[in-house]
C-alpha cells in the first residue's frame, strides 16, 4: 500500500510577516486624561507558494483614538506555511479559512499585545475569535453578492 494518496496537514513555519507601530499625536496626546476608543479589525488571507504549500495571513489593525486623534495604530500580519496535499477540493475551503487562521492567530495577539506594551501603553489584548463563524459569514457573502454580479 502507498501512502502517496493520505491526506498530509503539516505547519511549516509560523512567522511574523509585518509589523507597525503609529504614535502620530505623541508626546501631547499621552498627557490626556480622557479614555480613548479601541476600534479592531482583522481578515485572513490564503495564497499558494508552491504545489501543495499555502501561506496563511491573518492581519490585525488595533487603532486608538482620544476624539478625532490617533494615540496609537498597530497593523500586524502573522503568517503560516502549511503543506497540505491529498484533501478533496471541497475541504479546502475550510481548512484554509478556519483550522489555519485558528493556528496562527494565538501567535498573532502575543506579537500584538507585546508591540503595544512596547510602545508605551498597557497591552491590548485581542479577544477569542471563531474562525468557523467569520467563514461561515464570508461565505454567506459571497453567495449573496455572486448572483448580484451576474445579472
Amino acid at each position: 500500500m502507498s501512502d502517496t494518496n493520505n491526506p498530509v496537514f503539516q505547519i511549516q513555519r509560523v512567522y511574523l510577516k509585518e509589523s507597525s507601530l503609529e504614535q502620530p499625536n505623541s508626546p501631547a496626546i499621552l498627557l490626556e486624561q480622557e479614555q480613548p476608543t479601541v476600534d479592531i479589525q482583522l481578515g485572513v488571507n490564503a495564497s499558494t507558494v508552491a504545489d501543495g504549500m499555502y501561506e496563511v495571513v491573518v492581519t490585525a489593525t488595533v487603532q486608538t483614538k482620544i476624539k478625532d486623534r490617533t494615540v496609537f495604530l498597530v497593523e500586524a500580519s502573522q503568517a503560516g506555511i502549511f503543506e497540505i496535499r491529498n484533501l478533496p477540493p471541497e475541504q479546502m475551503g475550510p481548512i484554509m479559512g478556519i483550522a489555519c487562521p485558528q493556528i496562527v492567530y494565538p501567535y498573532l495577539r502575543g506579537n500584538v499585545a507585546d508591540l503595544i506594551q512596547r510602545g508605551g501603553f498597557p497591552p491590548v489584548h485581542l479577544s477569542e475569535i471563531n474562525f468557523q463563524a467569520m467563514y461561515e459569514q464570508q461565505q454567506a457573502a459571497q453567495s449573496a453578492e455572486a448572483p448580484a454580479a451576474v445579472q
